[in-house]
């Protein structure tokens, strides 16, 4: 059930974050869940192995939430600067 809801709020939160910024195209979206997907799936199990807290605790939820958008954020700034796309 962990997986599933860790999972839930990466396309989430990958989703919410495209969808908010002006100028997006329907690839970016789907690669903005993929890596929301990744950071909050990674953030989760990182947590769970160092053991930080356990993988029903809900503090495992907020790093879920935390790592999304951290991937996201780490994307944007290596990839996105200036707001030129490239094609």
């Amino acid at each position: 059930m962990d997986l599933l809801i860790v999972t839930l709020i990466g396309l989430g939160i990958g989703a919410m974050v495209e969808l908010l910024l002006p100028g997006h195209t329907v690839s970016e979206l789907f690669l903005a869940m993929a890596l929301g997907t990744a950071g909050s799936l990674l953030a989760h199990y990182v947590g769970a192995i160092a053991g930080w807290y356990g993988t029903g605790e809900p503090v495992s939820f907020l790093a879920s939430c935390l790592g999304a958008v951290l991937a996201l954020l780490i994307y944007g700034g290596v990839f996105r600067r200036g707001g030129h796309h490239q094609r």
